[in-house]
């Protein structure tokens, strides 16, 4: 295990003898106790790769670390012993925070064809071990959306990785619909990842940036995408939103109260709970059973998937995820079965092996016709209730 490694482990991994006797989080089941291991052949879709040239591209914007966490060593055969050693048939990669945008749109535009094309030589060398999604220079809309295409077109990726916010901006911003509209008329799939945005690095917290921040910044892009209007206007995008989803199933009652309020009508005319509930989640850092618990009250077991959050997170504490989420009492044993392999292939059933039956997710439709004629009629009734009550 090389330095960088090391240094993850030190930050994380290393911290788990203190959560209980046992090494474990203090509300999982004993080592000795806990059930098999999840069944073989399962699919992550949070797993990061750090090409040689992306690690020394980050290096010299002086950034050694990511949101606190020391940059890992990464390889293929890294990888791939993981993937072996827990069970994992598929890593669906992509290059985590900060990106690939670091002020100049050319820069980032090159050095993202170069790890697009790095990772679409991996899937080719390794068939069957490796999927990816795609990462694009936002917020440079349109050079992101040459790029895009040519991943999702040429490469072949899996669909794309976009980070919560992007120079101060996060989804949902109307800056990126050029963007949206592409990826909607191709139905793509997107794994939103969180970055740190600005703000979060002039709050003079203790806490580095990956423990707090970032499930902070994936909250606020998913609810933007449902305010804004991005997933009523772009239905057929399929988002994958990170750790979980950040605190979104924990606030998911509070932020359905902009429901209450008119400027949100046409952005969100389906009701916020409807869309929170379009999203997909990965397990990846969030698999003890508070987080679950509350995930399983919002969502569907179909929408939830597994993900481990390598290299950031070592193999010592990927192991720790994936005990902890076989002895979840949260998940039936067909729901395990399902965030371990099935839901994921329902959005990628190119990893099906033959024969496998496969239930492939339909995309989402936007308010229908009926239901804004029957929207619009009561408008002229409210407005005058209004009016009387004023």
């Amino acid at each position: 295990m090389g330095a960088g490694v090391l240094a993850s482990a030190s930050l994380l991994a290393a911290e788990l003898p203190a959560l209980s006797p046992t090494g474990a989080p203090s509300d999982a089941v004993a080592p000795a106790q806990r059930p098999s291991p999840l069944a073989p052949g399962r699919i992550d879709v949070h797993h990061h790769i750090l090409p040689p040239f992306y690690a020394e591209a980050l290096r010299r914007q002086g950034l050694d670390k990511v949101a606190g966490v020391a940059l890992p060593e990464w390889s293929a055969q890294r990888s791939l012993e993981l993937l072996d050693g827990q069970g994992l048939q598929t890593a669906i990669t992509s290059i985590s925070s900060p990106g690939v945008w670091f002020g100049n749109d050319r820069a980032a535009a090159e050095l993202a064809r170069r790890c697009n094309e790095f990772a679409a030589e991996l899937c080719q060398r390794h068939a069957g071990r490796f999927g990816s999604f795609a990462c694009v220079p936002l917020p440079a809309t349109e050079v992101a959306c040459s790029e895009a295409l040519h991943a999702l077109d040429v490469l072949k990726a899996d669909g794309l990785v976009l980070l919560a916010s992007n120079d101060g901006v996060f989804l949902g911003d109307a800056r990126f619909d050029e963007l949206m509209a592409e990826l909607d008329q191709r139905g793509a799939t997107v794994f939103l990842h969180p970055n740190l945005h600005p703000s979060s690095q002039t709050l003079g917290l203790a806490a580095p940036g990956f423990l707090l921040e970032f499930v902070c910044d994936t909250t606020r892009a998913a609810v933007n995408l449902i305010l804004s209007g991005t997933l009523e206007r772009y239905p057929r995008i399929r988002w994958i939103l990170a750790h979980a989803g950040g605190f979104l199933p924990y606030a998911a009652w509070r932020v359905s109260l902009a429901n209450a309020l008119p400027q949100f009508a046409e952005q969100a005319p389906l009701g916020v709970m409807t869309y929170l509930r379009r999203f997909y989640f990965d397990t990846a850092l969030a698999p003890a059973a508070p987080s679950m618990a509350v995930l399983r009250e919002l969502v569907e077991p179909g929408q939830v998937l597994f993900g481990s959050d390598f290299p950031f997170a070592p193999q010592a504490l990927v192991a720790e995820q994936v005990s902890t989420l076989a002895a979840s009492r949260v998940w039936s044993t067909a729901d395990l079965a399902g965030i371990g392999r099935g839901h994921a292939l329902s959005l990628f059933p190119r990893f099906a092996a033959p024969g496998e039956a496969v239930a492939v997710a339909l995309p989402y439709e936007s308010e229908s016709t009926l239901h804004w004629l029957g929207r619009s009629a009561g408008k002229p009734f409210a407005a005058l209730a209004q009016h009387l009550k004023d």
